[in-house]
């Protein structure tokens, strides 16, 4: 028994050497094979992430393909269009659809989800989310591009304008200098003028509108002169004060609008503008005067026939809009016989004038816009013959005189804001910066799109 049990012991510890000789080897022949397994994996990942990179590019080629073509025939992306197989949507600021991630690769999961958040926009301008064009509040009519064939909008305008001047005139003789004998006036005018207007603008052709604009005024004229006292015998009784007012319609303003550029390409909108202006307002030479001359009411429109063509340049800059406008007015003269003694007003012909303003538009968002700008004006002198009531020799006949030339200029603010696609709000500010100049001068502008185009 002995032996037996010495016999069975020997042998279990040589089986379990073998055994524990033949398990070492199998174990260590496990890790290469799992190494190989993870290997393989990591290779598969990066030939998923490979093909799909190659897809993704594919489809960005694609839509920059259409992109180009769009731009090229004029056509306004179609929200919901696809490529012919199966890209994303060609709309500005479209984002290229990224093949479905395998589910099994983290990393091509990442990469795919990178490339649906990094937005594929055209440089330099915003992504439109209407067809509504572009404003420029400070510009008037003259600040947007045309309307689209068949479109028609109509146009509510309020308008409030402050002048107020003090000027010293001296006549008399001066002795020598800081030394004059004679009479000291101080002029004093002070005018408001309140207007409302409406106007209508109709999309003939996709490059041409015409317009029609139509007012109303209110106006309040203010004149004092007085002389500074010691300067006259009765200074009480050489002080002139008059006061005038009137309303009622006023110059209706004519205009064909032309645009030449469509802005493409980083171009900027060139529209051609041409405005004619009608005298139907109160004519100043026409109200009624008493005995020294001097009205009895206030005139509501100029007087003269006025063409007034033009050019202006916007210029979109995401998130900016550069624009710019030069123009020139013609005014044509006309016989007034209007008698202001002691003479007699024949003929009159106003001066024209050339006209620049220029400015940058910063767009806080999709709906509101801030315009900042100046305007500039030289008015030519207005010609002007009379005749004496009473000729004498030293003036037996008609004399034709200019008055002087005029700088006017002006500060521009503004702001837009879109209420809708049909409707916007237009708030703008003129301040006087020359002396010539109306001091201040607001308008709020409300365009809004009746029928709309094709």
């Amino acid at each position: 028994m002995k032996l037996s049990s010495r016999l069975r012991l020997s042998f279990g510890s040589t089986v379990s050497a073998i055994g524990l000789v033949i398990t070492t080897p199998a174990l260590a022949q496990v890790e290469p094979a799992a190494s190989t397994s993870v290997q393989g994996q990591l290779d598969a990942a990066m030939a998923l992430i490979r093909e799909q990179s190659r897809r993704i590019d594919s489809q960005a080629a694609e839509i920059a393909a259409l992109r180009a073509r769009l731009d090229a025939n004029g056509v306004p992306p179609v929200a919901g269009a696809r490529t012919a197989n199966g890209g994303s949507p060609t709309s500005v600021g479209a984002t290229a659809a990224p093949v479905a991630p395998n589910r099994t690769s983290p990393a091509a999961g990442a990469l795919a989800q990178q490339s649906s958040i990094t937005p594929l926009e055209r440089v330099g301008q915003a992504p439109e989310d209407s067809d509504r064009p572009l404003e420029i509040a400070v510009l008037d009519s003259q600040g947007s591009v045309v309307s689209r064939k068949g479109q028609l909008t109509g146009e509510v305008q309020f308008d409030y304008a402050r002048s107020d001047r003090s000027r010293a005139v001296f006549r008399g003789i001066e002795l020598i200098e800081s030394i004059l004998v004679g009479v000291f006036d101080i002029n004093e005018s002070r005018q408001d003028v309140l207007t409302a207007s409406g106007s209508l603008r109709y999309g003939l052709t996709k490059r041409l509108e015409v317009g029609v604009r139509v007012p109303y005024v209110y106006r309040s004229d203010t004149s004092i002169v007085t002389p500074i006292a010691g300067s006259t015998n009765d200074d009480a009784a050489a002080t002139i004060d008059s006061s005038v007012k009137g309303n009622g319609i006023g110059d209706i303003e004519v205009s064909a609008r032309y645009q030449i550029r469509d802005g493409k390409n980083g171009s900027p909108y060139l529209i051609a503008n041409l405005q004619g202006i009608l005298p139907t307002g109160r004519d100043p030479f026409s109200i009624p005067r008493d005995s020294l001359g001097r009205a009895t009411a206030a005139a509501t429109g100029s007087g003269f026939y006025g063409i007034a063509p033009s050019i202006t340049a916007i210029l979109p800059s995401d998130p900016v809009v550069l624009f710019g406008t030069l123009g020139y007015t013609f005014n044509l003269g006309k016989a007034v016989n209007t008698r202001l003694p002691p003479v007699i007003i024949s003929y009159v012909d106003p001066g024209d004038s050339i006209s620049l303003s220029a400015g940058i538009g910063i767009a806080f968002n999709q709906r509101a816009t801030l315009n900042i700008g100046y305007a500039h004006s030289w008015a030519f002198g207005t010609k002007t013959r009379t005749r004496l009531i009473d000729p004498t020799p030293e003036w037996p006949g008609e004399r034709q005189t200019t008055s002087r030339q005029l700088q006017i200029g002006r500060l521009l603010f503004g702001v837009t804001y879109r209420v809708s696609d049909r409707a916007s709000l237009n708030w703008s500010v003129e301040a006087g910066a020359t002396e010539d100049a109306t001091d201040v001068r607001t308008s709020l502008r409300i365009p809004l799109v009746l029928l709309s185009g094709g």
